[in-house]
This record gives structure tokens, C-alpha cells and sequence, in this order.
């Protein structure tokens, strides 16, 4: 080969390598549907809030963690490894529908048994049909509390947002922070029966903010120019708490809710529950002002518990186009939340929230529903153990959560192993009830009984079944608001209200036109959500309460999927890497 065509030949392959290498490094200039790998190491990391430091578990040394960057039709492949000793480990990539990838959904004795000290697994998804913000955490015990980070779904190459193109995107991520172990507080909890010891502080990208002790230094600080607009990508990440949000002197314009695009309307105060995803405009102000901005978070309480009475802040700070100017002269504004116990707030925001509802986003909401089901949802008791003081409701009884007075028991084999080999004799069983046992005045005195019963009970739904759902909060142990997750799947919010549901004459007023579809919904405190959604995805999906402290008690439980008739309707076979219990 002459050194002519050598040289041609390789200019050209470089060329080809850097042309490759950029569209690596910059995913969204690639044409289609990619392949996209991250590795995620849990690790132990030595971290310093409020002045104490912990040992906490993260991921890739960080919380909150790395970032998950896609586009609707790619591919997902996350190769997770377990660093951390005596600790097992799994990940929950909440709100990906998972369509026949039901073995990468990831909630340990679930979907797969934990991954174990020095073992991995690779989670292998496809995210099909989605775009937005979602977000991954761990899904065992209390883990989730360090261990989460944001997934952002883009729409596919050369389709825009339905909304103007902003000017910058910041995922802001709502955490807690124990200077305590977490996982002994849960520990604890259980034992003794009572109520967990609350968190010390909240956080904004992991950060607690100035409003905390030892904490001005950890402070997140979003710095943005006049005239500018830009999409926040609002995350609850918190363990136990709902929160309110707000940003002093300015509006937002909620425009997508768990990866949903929704009719757009503007708001200064916004609710977000655990589990849940909201991305906001926010348009800066036209000039430089100066002055800075709180941007506050503190909690929705509605229960008869204790709560972390605490308020996060971050601060909103406008960068100066005329060169560095001095915070010191600057005037700080500060946002005015609602009461801690605004439910007329909470209700009135959450019915705001419509689906686009239009020829390219419609909403695919059931109209005919196969199969209804009638859940109550709440806490109880459960008897003490003999020989022993507890610290429920009684020194005789201990605190419980249930749906339709079952208390799920979490089974030591991963019930989808389970149903696909056919073993599920002593592992699960399928008369989880479809109404309650006992009807009784739901959100009226308690009933004399308060016990709840045990078991690991499913609900089977044949493949494409149309289901409605009713929700409904129960005042036994008082009055609670309950953000319930389906994994999944999302759903279409057709109705809610105050009191006990009314079969005859609540259903007249379901919107069936431009419900809001989610994945989290929060069950009203005293009153009562429907839902619909298509059991268009074959396998073993959980449902649970995503407060922690709930979901330990046991407020949850699991629905199977039949396979449908063609091949792309049934569940494959698990990898080969499944982790082992």
C-alpha cells in the first residue's frame, strides 16, 4: 500500500473513531435507539452533615448518585456491583414500565433475590414509550435513603418538548439525612413495635442548607440568569415524608409529572410525595435584581405520629451580566408554605394535575373495566409478643400497616423466581381479598378490633385485564395520607374525594377524558383515590406505600400478569446472572 492511500486511509479511520467518540460523549447527537452501558459500585463513604459523619452506603461514591442520561427507545444496560460487606443490595428503576423486562424491575424478593457482598447483576431494560424524569433507587430495607440518583429520558432524536425549549436543566433531588444508621432506627422500629426515630434534617441535592445547625457551607445553590427559563426536574427522594415546595418571588409552571407530559398551569407552592417526579418551568426575572431566593421544602404531615418538624432550603441566585457583585448587600427573600397539615391545599393542587390529553399524547385511559377492586389502606396493630413491652399503641401491641387488613409478609424466595418455575407452594398464595373481609365505617370511629392479619398474598390478573382500583384511607390508628406506587405500570388517576367512597354515586364524576397518569398516588388522608390501568405487562409486580416506615409495616402487596397469547406477551426467561437467595 503506496503511504499516500496509507495516510487517506487512516485520516479517514480517525475520523470514523472521533466521529464514534462523540457520539458516545454526546449521546443525543446519535441517530435512533442506542445501547447505553453505566456501572454502578456500591461502595462505603465517609460523609459530613450537621456536623456528624457517617459511614453511609452510595453509589459510585456519591449521593445522590450518578445520573442515568437516555432517550425514549434505548436501550438500558447497568451492571451493578456490591461492594459493601454484610450488606445485600438491589435497584428499582422507578417508574420504567419494564415491558417483558419484568427481571430488571429490581425489588429484592420480588423481581430477583438481593445481589450479595462481592456479587453483581446486570439490570437489562429497554425504556419503551417514556420520556421525562424518573428516577432509580436501592429497594431493600432503608438502603434507598443515600442510595438513589435521577434517570432523564429525552424524546426521541428530532422531536421538542411540548413546551418551550429551556435554556438550562437541573434535577433537584429531595433527600433526608440521619446522623444515625437508618437501617438500626428501621431495625428498632421492629422490634420494639413503635413508631422510627424521624430524620435530622432534609436535603436538596443532598445537601441540608443553611436553616440546619453546623449546615450553611452545605447549601445547593441554583444560579441562573435574568430572562431566562429553565426546567427543574423535581425529585422526591425522601424516606418518609411529603413535601411542599416553593420558590420565593417566583411562579412555576408545572408542565410533566412521572415522566407525563400535563396540561400546563402555573403555581407559587407545589406538593411532591415520595416516589414522585414533577418538572417545573421557572422563568427568571426579566432584570437582575438584588436580591436572593429561598427555595424551601418542608413536610405535608397528616398523621398521628412524629414527623421531622424541619424546613430544607436552597438558594435561588441570579448571576450578574455586569461582572461579580457582593451577596452581603443582597435582600433575601423567603417563600410562605402551607401548614403542615394542609389537605385542602394538597387536594386542590393534585386535582389541577390533567393529562395533554391530544393526538400525539393521548390519554389511553381504560373505558370499560374488566375487573374491580375495592382496597383499604392504613395502619393497625398487631399483638406483642409474649413475654415482651411493646411500644405501639399499646405496651400490649404493636404498630401495623395493611391493605384490606393484610399485612404482607416479604417471602425469603423472589416471588417472580417463584411463579415462573412454577414453585410457589410455601413461597406465596392468591387470594389476597379483592374487597374488605369486614366492611366497616372506614373514616368514622375505629372498629373494637384493630388487628390486622399476615400472609404474602397476590392478586392474578389475566393478560390485558382492564382494572379499576379504589383506594381508601382508613382512620383506625387516625386519619393518613398514603403515596402508593405500582411498579410496572402506570395509571390513570379517574377520581378522588373526602369520606368513605360511595360506589353508587362517586363514579358519575370520574374524568375518563384527561386523567392524570402516574405511577405514585397519593391515597387522600380521609378520603379515598380510583385508578385504572391495562395489565398489558406480563409478570410479578409490586405495590406498596412509599413511606418507608409503611411499607415495614406492611403496607403492600403484589399483583401477577399472565402471559398473553403472541410472543411479544409473555415474560422471557431470567438471565443467567439472576442473583441467588
Amino acid at each position: 500500500m503506496g503511504s499516500s492511500n496509507f495516510h487517506q486511509s487512516s485520516t479517514s479511520m480517525t475520523a470514523f473513531l472521533l466521529s464514534l467518540l462523540s457520539l458516545c460523549l454526546l449521546p443525543q447527537l446519535a441517530l435512533g435507539s442506542i445501547t447505553r452501558h453505566y456501572k454502578f459500585d456500591f461502595k462505603l463513604q465517609n460523609v459530613t452533615r450537621l456536623c456528624t459523619t457517617r459511614s453511609i452506603m452510595t453509589v459510585n461514591g456519591k449521593c445522590p448518585g450518578p445520573r442515568i442520561i437516555a432517550r425514549e427507545g434505548d436501550q438500558m444496560i447497568i451492571k451493578v456491583v456490591n461492594h459493601v460487606p454484610n450488606t445485600n443490595v438491589s435497584i428499582h428503576w422507578h417508574g420504567v414500565r419494564q415491558l417483558q423486562s419484568a427481571w430488571a424491575d429490581g425489588p429484592a424478593y420480588i423481581t430477583q433475590c438481593p445481589i450479595q457482598t462481592n456479587q453483581s447483576y446486570v439490570y437489562n431494560f429497554t425504556i419503551v414509550g417514556q420520556r421525562g424524569t424518573l428516577w432509580w433507587h436501592a429497594h431493600i430495607s432503608w438502603i434507598r435513603v443515600t442510595v438513589y440518583g435521577p434517570i432523564i429520558i429525552l424524546p426521541k432524536r428530532n422531536e421538542s418538548y411540548p413546551f418551550p425549549k429551556p435554556h438550562k436543566e437541573i434535577p433537584i433531588i429531595f433527600g433526608e439525612w440521619f446522623n444515625s444508621d437508618p437501617e438500626a432506627i428501621a431495625n428498632q422500629s421492629l422490634m420494639t413495635g413503635g413508631g422510627p426515630n424521624v430524620s435530622d434534617a432534609y436535603t436538596i441535592n443532598g445537601l441540608p442548607g443553611p436553616l440546619y445547625n453546623c449546615s450553611a457551607k452545605d447549601t445547593f445553590k441554583l444560579k441562573v440568569k435574568p430572562g431566562k427559563t429553565y426546567l427543574l426536574r423535581l425529585i422526591n427522594a425522601a424516606l418518609n415524608d411529603e413535601l411542599f415546595f416553593s420558590i420565593a418571588n417566583h411562579s412555576l409552571t408545572i408542565v410533566e409529572t412521572d415522566a407525563i407530559y400535563v396540561k400546563p398551569f402555573e403555581t407559587e407552592t407545589l406538593l411532591i410525595t415520595p416516589g414522585q417526579t414533577i418538572n417545573v418551568l421557572l422563568k427568571t426575572k426579566p432584570n437582575f435584581p438584588n436580591a436572593t431566593f429561598y427555595m424551601l421544602a418542608r413536610p405535608y404531615a397528616t398523621g398521628q405520629g412524629t414527623f421531622d418538624n424541619s424546613t430544607v432550603a436552597g438558594i435561588l441566585e441570579y448571576e450578574s451580566l455586569s461582572g461579580p457583585v457582593s451577596p452581603k448587600t443582597f435582600t433575601l427573600f423567603k417563600p410562605i408554605l402551607p401548614a403542615l397539615n394542609d389537605t385542602k391545599f394538597a387536594a386542590n393542587f393534585t386535582m389541577k394535575l390533567r393529562s395533554l390529553a391530544n393526538a400525539k399524547f393521548p390519554a389511553n385511559v381504560p373505558q370499560k373495566v374488566d375487573k374491580r377492586f375495592f382496597f383499604t389502606v392504613g395502619l393497625a396493630t398487631m399483638p406483642c409478643p409474649k413475654n415482651q413491652t411493646c411500644q405501639g399503641p399499646s405496651n400490649t401491641t404493636k404498630f401495623s400497616a395493611s391493605i384490606n387488613n393484610v399485612s404482607f409478609v416479604m417471602p425469603t424466595t423472589a416471588l417472580l423466581q417463584a411463579y415462573f418455575t412454577g414453585q410457589s407452594n410455601g413461597v406465596y398464595t392468591t387470594d389476597f381479598p379483592s374487597t374488605p373481609l369486614i366492611p366497616f365505617n372506614y373514616t368514622g370511629p375505629p372498629p373494637n378490633n384493630t388487628m390486622t392479619t399476615n400472609g404474602t398474598k397476590t392478586i392474578v390478573l389475566p393478560y390485558n385485564t382492564s382494572v379499576e382500583l379504589v383506594m381508601q384511607d382508613t382512620s383506625i390508628l387516625g386519619a393518613e395520607s398514603h403515596p402508593l406506587h405500582l411498579h410496572g405500570f402506570n395509571f390513570f388517576v379517574v377520581g378522588q374525594g373526602f369520606g368513605n367512597y360511595d360506589p353508587n354515586n362517586d363514579p358519575k364524576n370520574f374524568n375518563l377524558v384527561d386523567p392524570i397518569e402516574r405511577n405514585t398516588v397519593a391515597v387522600p388522608a380521609g378520603g379515598w383515590v380510583a385508578i385504572r390501568f391495562l395489565a398489558d405487562n406480563p409478570g410479578v409486580w409490586f405495590m406498596h406505600c412509599h413511606l418507608e416506615v409503611h411499607t415495614t409495616w406492611g403496607l403492600k402487596m403484589a399483583w401477577i400478569v399472565l402471559d398473553g397469547k403472541l410472543p411479544n406477551q409473555k415474560l422471557p426467561p431470567p438471565p443467567s446472572d439472576l442473583p441467588k437467595c
